[in-house]
């Protein structure tokens, strides 16, 4: 397995001279969410708008994996059209299954306590790409997959995550304009670190 330094250098590489496309899928994907998933709740009582918006954010979880994936051709140099960031729609019922079971799990490990919710939480991280990567594979599948991916690698995606920690930080102050930015880049060394357990799967099960 690579280093962090390495996996954050790696994602940089992959984004330069794409930084503009990515921003700008970036604020495709929030404007969608935030039109779809928070504008028609402003209009109705609080509880009944509660329940309208998570039942929306359910609805919507295809476009999330979409915007996941997009990294993942970035990464590949495939094509990034704008397009892609609704290929979830293509597989809808496939893909909200996946993503809905994957929020469950999550969601019932954390309720037993935070730190199982946490390890689960990077157990699944790899789900997104495994379903891109694998059409034939349903939820169940691809979350197993992912659990047996990260085996022994947890601890080192989470503390690629927490040197990001300066970039969120840096986003928030800059009123949320930097997340346009900031979360392509953890994305996109998300994606890296996926090829490389990809790759070192292959090598160990030939």
């Amino acid at each position: 397995m690579k280093t962090i330094s390495e996996y954050k250098d790696l994602a940089l590489q992959s984004l330069e001279g794409n930084w503009t496309k990515v921003a700008v899928a970036s604020f495709i994907n929030f404007l969608i969410l935030e039109i779809l998933g928070s504008g028609p709740s402003l209009f109705m009582e609080p509880t009944a708008g509660a329940v309208l918006q998570g039942v929306i954010t359910i609805i919507l979880l295809p476009l999330l994996w979409s915007y996941i994936v997009f990294f993942l051709r970035l990464i590949r140099k495939e094509d990034l059209a704008y397009g892609h960031l609704f290929d979830g729609f293509r597989q809808y019922g496939r893909i909200l299954l996946a993503m809905l079971l994957k929020g469950i799990y999550t969601l019932l490990w954390s309720l037993l306590l935070i730190v199982p919710g946490i390890i689960k939480e990077y157990s699944y991280a790899m789900t997104e790409f495994i379903l891109k990567d694998n059409p034939e594979m349903n939820g169940e599948q691809a979350i197993c997959e992912s659990m047996r991916m990260m085996e022994g690698h947890k601890m080192q995606l989470f503390l690629l995550d927490l040197s990001m920690i300066g970039w969120l930080i840096l986003s928030l102050l800059t009123l949320g304009i930097g997340f346009l930015f900031s979360i392509p880049y953890l994305y996109s060394a998300h994606a890296h670190f996926y090829e490389n357990l990809k790759a070192e799967s292959l090598t160990s099960n030939p």
